[in-house]
């Protein structure tokens, strides 16, 4: 008997990080034949076979390279592509995780071809239709057959969409497996050889802080970006900050003419490992990015989000994470509580046992019988 395929669509990197444990749970399982789908639309080719390396994934049997340009024009590049894929080699189903364009683009592809569609990281909302990634979530709902759910909110946002509840499934999530997966291989490998700026090094043992920004609501104002700096430079006045910059952002901060301080250091983009090996050990994560809330959540780290709203409520309401919007003060005055011990104590959410991804792939296994 024929096992039924899935086509595995990822296209930008925390794509990768959510794929890593669905990988091990259908190679484990062993009832569904499954390919990987690369729809290119984040891609670097020096760091692209590291990254699968460190994840501990095989090459993908498809690289699309749908590559840049804007919303509709990349959107576009990944639909022609996938639907001639889909029409050469028809999938039992398509699954699609997270919230970017390769989320939304092979989503409708397979819904028009009466292709079933699996959305891992279903039911998220922040409530901010000027981010393109909740038009994306949004869309993407719409056309899900079956839905695998991160948090409470995603039940609460499902239900009252409308959505049926045999369809839907609170699974945890597979972001929480992979960085579990990877913080425990961390551990066995000392993670000695993972400081590729010497930063950790020279700190010596010494308190600092770990810095991303990369949403255009903070970076591509300049008003908002100097807002954002002013305090940066005033917490790194007591806390040394490290801050992997994304290539938009570091545009950005030039175009500006904006200066971080002598006690910011900017270092480029770092592999999964790196950035772990970074974070993990870090007295406070400054960020935009809506897996490091998660990711740092899981991991007990405390989270300053730089963001007025967010899509992942669980990691405020339960976790390490409080938003302070981009007003300074709030970002100082909340990193200074944290660093005097006063900061939240945060958990770690139900189902965020490292086991998400066995769940879902039982779940297809049941659906596709």
């Amino acid at each position: 008997m024929t096992k039924p395929l899935i086509y595995l669509v990822a296209g930008a990197r925390p794509n990768f990080m959510k794929i890593a444990p669905i990988v091990r749970a259908f190679q484990a399982h062993g009832g569904l034949e499954f390919k990987i789908i690369h729809t290119g639309q984040h891609y670097d080719h020096d760091m692209n076979d590291v990254f699968f390396q460190e994840l501990g994934i095989p090459a993908p049997d498809l690289f699309m390279a749908a590559g840049g340009g804007g919303h509709a024009q990349q959107t576009g590049k990944i639909m022609l592509a996938f639907e001639e894929l889909c029409q050469q080699q028809r999938p039992s189903a398509v699954l699609v995780v997270g919230d970017v364009n390769s989320t939304l683009a092979c989503s409708i592809v397979a819904k028009k071809l009466q292709i079933p569609v699996a959305h891992v990281e279903a039911g998220l909302r922040s409530g901010d239709m000027a981010m393109p990634e909740e038009i994306n979530r949004l869309v993407t709902d719409s056309i899900t057959d079956w839905f695998f759910v991160t948090e409470p909110s995603g039940m609460e946002h499902l239900a009252r969409e409308g959505k049926p509840a045999s369809a839907v499934h609170y699974v945890g999530h597979v972001m929480v497996d992979n960085v579990l997966y990877q913080a425990e291989k961390l551990a066995r490998s000392g993670g000695a050889a993972l400081d590729p700026n010497g930063f950790k090094a020279s700190q010596a043992g010494a308190r600092y802080g770990v810095l991303t920004l990369h949403r255009p609501s903070n970076v591509d104002d300049p008003v908002t970006m100097a807002r954002i700096a002013s305090g940066l430079r005033e917490i790194a006045a007591e806390l040394p900050l490290i801050f992997p910059v994304h290539p938009r952002t570091r545009a950005n901060l030039d175009k500006f003419g904006i200066d971080l301080g002598p006690n910011v250091m900017l270092v480029g983009p770092q592999g999964y490992m790196a950035f772990l090996n970074l974070w993990k050990d870090a007295a406070v994560v400054l960020t935009d990015s809506g897996g490091l809330q998660e990711e740092t959540t899981a991991l007990g780290v405390p989270c300053v989000t730089i963001r007025e709203n967010t899509e992942r409520p669980v990691t405020v309401d339960e976790g390490s994470n409080v938003l302070v919007g981009t007003d300074p003060q709030q970002m100082v005055a909340q990193v200074q509580l944290i660093l005097s011990g006063q900061g939240k104590q945060g958990r770690r959410p139900a189902l965020w046992d490292g086991k998400a991804a066995e769940r879902i792939v039982t779940v297809l296994a049941e659906v596709l019988a």
